[in-house]
């Protein structure tokens, strides 16, 4: 870690976020804050398809990950400079041999560009089933075969793998037109959360999800700039591999971590205060600051009987309050 102080900006996935709710449109902010901080985020926030907005000052951890951290349950490890995770990924079985083979050149280009060590590659034994929907107004979904891909996790782990990608199928049932125009909500974002979710939570390493469908076709009309990085690449899965590459890693019981004491302040939707991650923190006693980045979530300062809470018109206005100490 580097002697810049580290704060947290959190944008819950499937809610709608105005601002990074779409394809990696949070990323821009990140690397604004990450200027002057280490940055604390999830892989939402920075994961734009064939792009990635993550930089060495930006600390790449999955939902799970980022929950339990503000409760105090797990430290977080930062890699050293040069260090980098071992990628080992996930496929789903249903992915048709065509698609997959663009997956397959996807990993072998960011070996050879970048030099990513994904020496590991597993297919479930089985088909994954995964189900995705929008109920009250939030993205969410349900894994039907969730062994298959525990299963694979722990071959991969036992051949050396420290970060796991995995890649689902999804049906082109996926499209829709509200979150194309950037007014929508991603219809898998929340399934997505699910999948690395039970992972994380497994095997305790660094974890994200990209989806398959069955079409590879790029993007032929103009779309909203907040989805367009989805819309230049056959496949999402760069930016969880880039992501992956210098994620910190997990550690339960080591406390010359970091620790969620050591964060300057978690940074949150106006409007998307349930989360267990804005509890932890309230109840450890750390700096949340409110941003009016609209969302369709409906829980404020009010709803949860929090006090002491700053709200800021937008991001800029947020980072001038921290700079200013």
């Amino acid at each position: 870690m580097n002697h810049k102080k580290t704060v947290a900006i959190s944008i819950p996935t499937g809610i709608g976020a105005e601002i990074g709710g779409f394809a990696g449109d949070g990323g821009k902010i990140a690397r604004k804050f990450a200027k002057h901080f280490n940055v604390l985020t999830h892989p939402n926030v920075v994961n734009g398809g064939i792009l990635s907005a993550i930089t060495d000052d930006i600390l790449y951890l999955e939902g799970y990950f980022f929950d339990e951290f503000f409760k105090g349950n797990i430290f977080i490890n930062p890699l050293d400079k040069y260090e980098e995770n071992v990628i080992g990924v996930i496929f789903d079985a249903s992915i048709p041999k065509n698609i997959l083979n663009v997956h397959i050149n996807t990993i072998s280009a960011l070996k050879e560009v970048q030099g990513l060590n994904i020496p590991f590659v597993e297919i479930t034994d089985e088909p994954v089933g995964v189900e995705f929907f929008i109920k009250n107004n939030l993205s969410t979904g349900v894994i039907n075969n969730e062994n298959t891909i525990l299963r694979a996790a722990k071959k991969l782990i036992e051949k050396g793998a420290s970060a796991i990608a995995v890649v689902c199928y999804f049906n082109d049932d996926a499209d829709d037109i509200n979150y194309e125009q950037g007014i929508g909500i991603d219809p898998i974002g929340g399934v997505e959360a699910v999948i690395s979710h039970l992972i994380a939570k497994e095997f305790m390493v660094p974890t994200a999800h990209a989806p398959a469908f069955s079409s590879i076709d790029i993007y032929e009309t103009v779309c909203n700039s907040k989805v367009s990085s989805e819309n230049i690449s056959s496949t999402y899965l760069p930016c969880v591999l880039m992501g992956l590459n210098r994620a910190p890693l997990i550690n339960k019981k080591e406390r010359n971590f970091l620790q969620n004491k050591d964060i300057e302040a978690l940074i949150v939707p106006y409007n998307a205060l349930g989360s267990a991650a804005v509890i932890g923190a309230y109840n450890n006693n750390i700096k949340i600051m409110t941003v009016k980045n609209k969302t369709h979530g409906l829980i404020c300062c009010d709803d949860m009987g929090l006090n002491g809470i700053m709200e800021y018109n937008n991001y800029d206005e947020c980072l001038q309050a921290l700079l200013k100490g």
